[in-house]
């Protein structure tokens, strides 16, 4: 029986024989017993549902046969050697002459390391520990090394390039995006002249949560480009989003007026607002961002037109290109004034995707590019997928499904009988 011992301790606190925390040992050794206990009851429980068949000489066909080698797996409590029991099994599948066999499902014969292991090493090469790294950074933590070195890691590589091509061919009849999120972004990667362009789709569904709905390499974001993507997704049963949202420079929104037309469009404010800073000289910046400002953050869309003619006249005079920026994607800049009160800062900016693939440069900044297009493709999808468990739905979720609906809403409140109560149109 494992007992603690007082002794002399380090500054680090009470070590046991080796150098070894006697609180790590002390969980290592109740996860080895409870594991041993959990491989026993298998076993035993296995052996006594076959306990009626036997052979002609009356002897069992299924029986314990010893225990296997012991082995190391890697757990979350550190490395934690093993000894599973064996079985015997002498019978006979009459159809295919085959000899059954015992495989735990707690412990399979390939297991080196718990799924939550093989969970973390992949989400810590992606988040910028480089797969040489893993044998120090994680050998010592865990109490060994086994299972960590570079190959093994590199080979996660193909995984994700399949997990992705599954992905990129899944039906999405059965799922209904209400708003769709686009953006293109830029990746630098070895071996290639061109940067990697991805083309990222993040939508709504009915229920109010985010989801990666696509995500493809482009060309230059070309509206060819999108325009395959789009038809891709159509084939595979998407349905028209109510509104898209996305940069004002894309090729998008071509494609998406030849595939689903019948989607609204929505300008991305956080890069219309850079467009127009660029065309305004520096000292005119802070006034200019609070007269944005108030078109974007207004109440509703008559105040919105106030402040665009009030941003109009301060600047129409000398910055007429910064101004056009503004007056030319009125329209579209405004559209979500005509959906929930709770989703306009949804609606306003493509920043689900932006935050997403912070990630996504840094971890290309920190291996210089992930080494070809489709590896990039694969790291990019693996760390959205990472990322898409902490997304939080959109505020008031339950108005979604209205919005799918076609219900109408006036200055962000939805209009009970908008038949009955025509609203006048803003001026």
């Amino acid at each position: 029986m494992l007992t603690v011992v007082p002794g002399a301790a380090d500054t680090d606190g009470p070590h046991g024989p080796g150098g070894v925390a006697l609180i790590d040992e002390l969980v290592r050794e109740g996860a080895r017993r409870m594991l041993a206990e959990a491989l026993q009851a298998e076993v035993d429980d296995y052996i006594a549902r076959f306990a009626a068949e036997r052979d002609e000489n009356g002897r069992r066909l299924v029986v314990r046969n010893g225990s296997h080698q012991p082995r190391e797996v890697l757990t979350s409590a550190g490395a934690v050697e093993v000894v599973a029991p064996r079985v015997n099994d002498r019978r006979v599948d009459p159809d295919t002459g085959e000899r059954a066999r015992f495989s735990s499902a707690i412990l399979p014969p390939w297991c080196r390391k718990t799924p939550k292991i093989t969970e973390v090493l992949p989400l810590l090469y992606l988040h910028g520990l480089s797969s040489g790294d893993f044998v120090p950074a994680l050998g010592q933590f865990l109490g060994s090394t086994a299972g960590l070195s570079a190959p093994v890691i590199t080979k996660l590589t193909e995984t994700w390039k399949a997990e992705h091509r599954a992905f990129a061919a899944r039906d999405l009849s059965e799922v209904d995006y209400v708003y769709l999120w686009v953006d293109g972004i830029h990746v630098s990667i070895r071996l290639e002249e061109h940067k990697l362009c991805l083309l990222v789709m993040i939508g709504v569904r009915a229920d109010g949560r985010k989801e990666l709905v696509a995500l493809a390499d482009g060309y230059r974001e070309s509206t060819e480009s999108w325009a395959d993507l789009l038809r891709d997704c159509a084939r595979r049963g998407m349905s028209a989003p109510v509104l898209a949202i996305g940069d004002g420079a894309l090729g998008f929104w071509g494609a998406l007026r030849e595939v689903f037309p019948q989607a609204r469009e929505q300008r991305c404010w956080f890069h219309k607002i850079g467009n127009v800073l660029g065309a305004l000289p520096k000292s005119a910046h802070p006034g200019a961002k609070k007269a944005l400002a108030e078109i974007w953050n207004a109440e509703d869309r008559r105040r919105a037109l106030d402040a665009v003619r009030a941003f109009e006249a301060a600047y129409g005079a000398k910055f007429p290109k910064a101004v056009a920026k503004i007056t030319d994607d009125l329209e579209q800049l405004l559209a979500f004034y005509d959906y929930p009160t709770e989703h306009w800062i949804h609606l306003r900016t493509t920043n689900p995707i932006e935050s997403t693939f912070a990630t996504v440069r840094h971890r290309t900044k920190i291996t210089r590019g992930p080494g070809s297009r489709a590896a990039g493709l694969a790291m990019a999808f693996k760390l959205i997928q990472a990322a898409q468990d902490r997304w939080r739905a959109v505020n008031a979720p339950h108005l979604v499904a209205l919005v799918r609906a076609g219900a109408v809403f006036v200055a962000g409140k939805l209009v009970e009988r908008p038949d009955e109560n025509p609203q006048p149109e803003a001026a």
